[in-house]
């Protein structure tokens, strides 16, 4: 019962630290729209997806991406701030307290994951905008996806934060690691068009399965209005030409036994920090 009240007042904190940050709230706004109203419509015009026949707009093909992108930088983030609590905040006092610190890693986690559930409805909002129709059961599990993901990626982060010195090696490491994942997740190309030593790379980033479990979902409820392939749904499209790799039970599954063991990892390394 200590580490399940430990785990709620950490998350509790993450939460209402972000309600209250109003710049961090429009930031959220503002990046996606950058990415899918004008980095989305400068490649539309130059770029083909090969074998969709004009059926899958790129910003559409992308609009999954951008979701994952934005769960990514905001774990990561979230997981940042241990180094700056660790040194200057509440956590100087919280690791010489007599409870459980893997109870304040999960708080962590789960406060990031709450946070990452946030950003996923700021872009359900932006759907109709790039022409995607979402019904009520497709975001019950967008959410779920999001919060799955937003646990791996904030777990990962903290499992890093935990042995930091400083915040500027953190971020050294991370600018090492958060490009790389994105892009390697399939949100900006298809996998099936990727080298193959590009490919192997793409199937152990724990990003590639959100962003092609997201496709599955989002082009489930999307018709084809144009082409010959008109009345399709989208995601048949997508399957047969690649640009969904995998099943939506098969991407759920991998998420979260990622989440699962990261979230472990994360709460050991950080249950053996030196003060």
């Amino acid at each position: 019962m200590q580490g399940l009240r430990v785990t709620y007042a950490i998350w509790l904190r993450e939460v209402t630290l972000f309600v209250r940050e109003r710049t961090r709230i429009v930031a959220m706004i503002a990046q996606p729209l950058l990415y899918l109203l004008i980095m989305g419509n400068g490649i539309t015009k130059g770029m083909t997806l090969n074998g969709a026949g004009g059926a899958v707009d790129y910003r559409q093909f992308m609009y999954p991406g951008v979701i994952g992108m934005s769960a990514l930088f905001t774990s990561m983030f979230s997981a940042m701030s241990i180094i700056w609590d660790r040194e200057f905040g509440f956590l100087k006092e919280v690791l010489v307290a007599p409870v459980p610190r893997w109870a304040v890693s999960i708080g962590k986690t789960f406060g990031g994951a709450s946070i990452a559930i946030v950003q996923a409805t700021i872009m359900i909002l932006m759907a109709p905008i790039i022409g995607i129709s979402l019904s009520p059961a497709m975001i019950v599990e967008m959410w779920v996806l999001a919060f799955l993901i937003g646990v791996a990626l904030t777990s990962l982060g903290i499992a890093i934060a935990a042995r930091m010195a400083s915040m500027q090696g953190f971020q050294m490491i991370m600018n090492f690691l958060v490009m790389p994942l994105y892009f390697l997740s399939g949100a900006m190309f298809p996998l099936s068009s990727a080298p193959s030593w590009m490919k192997a790379l793409m199937v152990v980033d724990p990003l590639t399965y959100c962003v092609d479990g997201l496709r599955n979902i989002i082009f489930s409820n999307t018709t084809v209005t144009t082409g010959a392939l008109v009345g399709r749904t989208i995601v048949d499209v997508a399957s047969r030409v690649g640009l969904i790799r995998w099943s939506l039970p098969f991407d759920l599954l991998v998420v979260t036994m990622v989440a699962t063991a990261l979230t472990a990892i994360g709460a050991y390394r950080f249950s053996n920090q030196k003060e």
